[in-house]
């Protein structure tokens, strides 16, 4: 049985740094901080800031619309309703599609790597698991990717969103510019997909697959007995 580990130590740190590229994807789908609006309200918005994500708005208020439990005041911004704008609802879908894809990634991958690493040399499955663990990943990223950049040039073009009144926000901001959210959100997509690049890099070593059956040991290459194998009468 050959030895495979020392074979995959770069799709093991692959693996690590896929699982953290997860890891940024979720915390990005959960993060408030994708736009950040400079506004001039400060009787509602006492901090002249408010933060615009993809599943709510929220801004600091001195004004008595907060419980006595909250220190935020948010409203969930949903898909179907009729103000969000398309960058928003494409980011809603596509990061979902995300953290689901980059969870069967992970998974892929952890199989892959549990045949090589335990002795499994069952090396059709090897590489179905790890091509599609590397292949997961890509797709990680780039669902990742599209709804970020698009934010993005949202920001880069002050594109509006036009609230309802229970939002108690402007119709337009004076500024605004990217948020933390973004920025996490590149670097979670640079890591899956530089995961999945050196996942699909993976190669068995030449040989490795080559095994002698125990029915043929005594043969020669040319078909002819072995004679090391051939029992001689005394």
């Amino acid at each position: 049985m050959p030895y495979l580990v020392h074979t995959a130590h770069a799709q093991f740190v692959a693996l690590v740094l896929g699982t953290v590229g997860w890891i940024l994807t979720i915390v990005t789908m959960g993060m408030v901080e994708w736009r950040v609006w400079e506004v001039s309200a400060p009787s509602v918005i006492s901090s002249g800031l408010a933060w615009v994500g993809i599943w709510r708005v929220c801004f600091h208020s001195n004004a008595p619309i907060l419980s006595e439990n909250e220190i935020l005041f948010c409203q969930k911004i949903g898909a179907f309703d009729p103000f969000t704008p398309p960058e928003i609802i494409a980011a809603q879908v596509l990061m979902l599609v995300a953290v689901i894809l980059g969870l069967m990634g992970n998974v892929s991958v952890v199989y892959g790597l549990r045949n090589i690493y335990f002795g499994f040399n069952q090396f059709n499955r090897i590489r179905l698991a790890l091509s599609a663990g590397g292949a997961l990943f890509i797709l990680t990223g780039v669902s990742t990717l599209v709804p970020v950049f698009w934010n993005l040039s949202s920001v880069a073009h002050n594109q509006t969103i036009v609230f309802p009144p229970a939002f108690r926000m402007p119709s337009a901001p004076e500024k605004q510019h990217i948020g933390p959210g973004i920025g996490v959100g590149i670097v979670a997509s640079f890591l899956v997909v530089c995961s999945g690049l050196i996942v699909l890099s993976y190669r068995v070593p030449v040989g490795s697959t080559c095994k002698v059956k125990p029915d043929d040991k005594h043969m020669n290459d040319d078909g002819t007995d072995n004679p090391a194998f051939t029992r001689t009468d005394e």
